[in-house]
């Protein structure tokens, strides 16, 4: 299969590292101009400078803007008034007990998670609608579905995601516009690695081996038995992103290893 994207804009949020980083690269060497998103200029410059470095010939635009306020969301439709493909990505996690999480928690992360989402499909759609094409990928979680104890705020914002995503698929019916959320499970992002640096430390393993003893322990269920790779859940977004995928709209696509023990 042969995905051509020439021709598209691609907005990727929080496309400086992990998996919006392997997004951005993935829709680059498909093709399309590719806007990449973080909260500091020095991050985006950073990500633009090693993406020329993997994808030669990677048509790329820089946005510093802080997703998680309107007012950055608005900065960066300003700087980009239309785009092609809408990839929701940017989010943050964090564990936390329940009652040891605040309202300003529960109000940051869905401001970043959901309201970021929004506010910017809000923005994009009509402009794909008119046009008879666009595509929009909400990057939820397997949390979504197997909601972590330990971090409900977070697996509360990633549910919501499926929400809006579904909801928003049927309101674009018939346009050309597809709307989709991809579901990652655990994957081995710069942030995961950060987590898991002491617990491999003091086995005296690496990383991936730390990650591999994590997915055993607390998502037994696994069916690869390993964490995924960025470029693993990359491939699938590119893949709802292109015109292969034009029959595919309202959909929870897993990238999941198997977590979630379901047969839909």
């Amino acid at each position: 299969m042969q995905i051509d994207l020439s021709g598209k804009t691609a907005v990727v949020t929080g496309s400086t590292l992990g998996i919006g980083y392997a997004i951005a690269k993935g829709l680059a060497r498909a093709g399309a101009t590719v806007v990449v998103n973080g909260r500091k200029q020095s991050a985006v410059d950073e990500a633009i400078a090693r993406l020329k470095s993997e994808v030669s010939d990677a048509q790329l635009r820089g946005v510093a803007a802080d997703l998680g306020t309107a007012q950055g969301c608005a900065q960066l439709v300003q700087a980009v008034p239309a785009c092609d493909i809408l990839v929701n990505n940017v989010g943050i996690f964090e564990l936390k007990d329940f009652f040891e999480t605040p309202d300003e928690d529960w109000t940051r992360f869905f401001e970043v998670n959901v309201m970021s989402g929004v506010r910017l499909s809000r923005a994009y759609a009509p402009g794909m609608a008119q046009k008879g094409w666009g595509r929009i990928v909400f990057i939820s979680s397997e949390s979504a579905l197997n909601i972590p104890a330990d971090m409900i705020h977070y697996g509360f914002t990633k549910t919501a995601n499926l929400s809006v995503s579904r909801g928003l698929a049927k309101r674009l019916a018939g346009t050309g516009v597809t709307v989709n959320a991809v579901l990652p499970g655990p994957t081995l992002t710069e942030g995961v690695a950060a987590m898991l640096k002491n617990d491999a430390e003091k086995a005296g393993i690496s990383i991936e081996e730390a990650g591999n003893a994590f997915v055993k322990a607390h998502r037994a269920s696994s069916i690869i038995q390993r964490l995924a790779t960025p470029d693993e859940v990359a491939n699938m977004v590119v893949y709802v992103c292109s015109p292969q995928a034009s029959a595919t709209t309202g959909a929870a696509l897993r990238v999941d290893g198997g977590v979630v023990d379901t047969l839909a």
